[in-house]
């Protein structure tokens, strides 16, 4: 049973990757995944070290053929031989076979169910009957088991990674871009593991939107406990990007679901250098345990409203409240808080028609004032470092209670670090706005390290990573691996400067086809690696151009960017 108020781990079964044991009581283990091509073995080691002597636990490589599967003998000898013992985990996507050879090498192995017996995805309606839907499980059985006996020989471990991006069609026919269809698609492989006897088991499903990610892995630990299962979990942001939008997004995400208890092992995807992940991931699996454990009062468990759903929340209810004057932290005035009104973002608690309360304070005397002015605004302001967990608990009562005003939560820090303040504040609220507790967010840090133009931008930042309000340009762009064919870090940078004017547009920058142009299902526009020096250009679903130079690329992808904004505009 989650404790929504104060931090529990959840329980799950143990896995050893390698020797590094996961899951049960040991510690969440933080990894990252090598950008370099995998045929190339001094550079493939010498970012692993790098990953190593950052924190990391576990590398990851891509081994898209079986020359590359082959090659992780040598990275795995070479890193040995200079006595770093670091398990490998080999990254298989769309060939079966690939995984048979990497389980007598590496010490996991991870599959990605939407291409490991399906073909790929080519977003295309296909319709079954039952006998022939049981018909395709019966294949994925007959190619999978033998791997898992591959697997038992070797006492590999295996991750089944489902990602939003690459559902399989099948899937994707029979119940549509949902949660369900993710946690399916994962309980197709796990069904089969269980009947196998196979437990050394991590699971993942993730996705670019944070939202999805952390309704489809509730549902997938909710899945898991009606058929028994616990295997433990591996968290993470696809395509989460770079810099502070990497890091806010990441936060807002794993953080939601660390704070709950769930998670076994973390990677923060940057589009950076790998070993930047793992000092972010740290961080963040530190505080969200710590933060919690350290409350000087633990909260007793309050009712669960009816209206509250931990597996498909909504928007508590609450009227509309103007506070004429009222400007918000990025000087526009403020229309209105609650009802329908988007979330806003507050420099400092309002002097005027505002109640602070904590879930402490509410009493039968402040319940009968705010009923009777529906026009004063609350602002929960935590009195522990348990900040989600008194959200939660006032917010819950004011629902249990009937009452409707609105509500913000503030958040308050000292921070000497910007990124400290990022990951700090981006796991306390994320998970309260997207379980649509709050009306908006007071972001304080009573520190000069950290501008009031950063706080700011953080605060807008955790509002757009928790899907509630757009205000610049989004980019879903993935950390990079052997498949990147181009210059990953760089493009972003163009596309980013050509773009910063822009907003509420999403636009995806991926290295490849596996999650590429599923992710731009999420992306208004997007850029994909589609072999060595050429990239294709979509529009949502749709590719526009195919193996354009890389040389032309950002111009191109720019241009058509303006031409379809200028036709949009005129058809207005």
């Amino acid at each position: 049973m989650i404790d929504l108020f104060n931090y529990s781990r959840r329980w799950s079964t143990e896995v050893n990757v390698g020797g590094v044991l996961m899951g049960s009581v040991w510690p969440i283990r933080v990894q990252s995944m090598a950008n370099t091509s995998t045929m190339d073995t001094e550079d493939s080691v010498e970012q692993a070290k790098r990953i190593v002597d950052a924190g990391g636990e576990i590398v990851r490589f891509t081994t898209q053929g079986q020359r590359e599967a082959q090659n992780m003998k040598a990275i795995n000898a070479m890193l040995r031989n200079d006595g770093y013992n670091v398990p490998l985990v080999a990254d298989v996507h769309f060939n079966a076979a690939v995984a048979d050879t990497a389980a007598t090498i590496c010490e996991k192995v991870r599959i990605n169910p939407g291409n490991y017996v399906d073909p790929a995805r080519t977003f295309k309606k296909l319709e079954y009957t039952d006998e022939e839907y049981a018909s395709e499980i019966k294949k994925i059985e007959e190619r999978f088991v033998p791997f898992l006996n591959i697997c038992k020989e070797n006492h590999t471990a295996i991750r089944i990674g489902v990602n939003h991006g690459s559902l399989s069609d099948r899937i994707m026919s029979r119940y549509g871009d949902t949660p369900e269809g993710m946690v399916e698609s994962c309980m197709e492989f796990l069904r089969i593991c269980v009947r196998e006897k196979f437990t050394d088991v991590v699971i993942s499903i993730k996705a670019s939107n944070t939202v999805v990610m952390v309704r489809t892995v509730r549902l997938l630990v909710t899945t898991m406990d009606k058929e028994g299962m616990a295997f433990p979990l591996h968290l993470g942001v696809t395509e989460a990007g770079d810099g502070e939008d990497g890091r806010i997004k990441s936060a807002v995400g794993i953080g939601a679901l660390l704070s709950d208890g769930i998670g076994d092992t973390v990677r923060v995807s940057l589009s950076e250098a790998p070993e930047n992940e793992i000092p972010v991931a740290r961080k963040l699996v530190d505080y969200a345990i710590n933060s919690r454990k350290d409350a000087q009062l633990p909260i007793d468990e309050f009712v669960l409203p009816d209206e509250y759903k931990w597996l498909r929340p909504e928007k508590r209810k609450t009227v509309a409240v103007t506070l004429k004057g009222l400007v918000e932290a990025n000087g526009e005035e403020v229309k209105g808080i609650g009802g329908d009104n988007v979330a806003v973002v507050l420099s400092d608690v309002p002097l005027m028609n505002t109640i602070v309360l904590n879930p402490y304070r509410l009493n039968a005397e402040n319940v009968a004032f705010l009923k009777a002015h529906p026009e004063v605004l609350i602002v929960s302001r935590p009195q522990t470092a348990n900040k989600l967990g008194e959200h939660r608990a006032l917010a819950f009562q004011l629902m249990n209670l009937g009452v409707k005003n609105p509500m913000l939560i503030c958040q308050e820090y000292a921070e000497n670090s910007l990124e400290d303040l990022q990951l700090k504040a981006a796991l306390d609220s994320g998970v309260v706005l997207i379980d649509g507790l709050a009306d908006g967010l007071i972001l304080l840090n009573h520190t000069d390290a950290v501008s009031r133009q950063q706080i700011t931008d953080t605060a807008y930042g955790i509002l757009q990573a928790a899907r509630l309000r757009f205000t610049k340009t989004e980019y879903i762009s993935c950390p990079g691996c052997g498949r990147t064919l181009y210059n990953l870090e760089e493009t972003i940078k163009k596309i980013k400067e050509a773009t910063k004017h822009l907003t509420g547009l999403k636009i995806g920058i991926m290295g490849c086809i596996v999650n590429g142009p599923g992710e731009m299902a999420d992306a208004d526009y997007g850029y994909v690696g589609a072999g060595v020096g050429k990239v294709s250009l979509y529009k949502k679903k749709e590719c526009i151009e195919k193996n354009i130079p890389e040389a032309e690329a950002v111009a191109r992808l720019i241009e058509f960017i303006e031409k379809d904004m200028a036709q949009k505009n005129a058809d207005k």
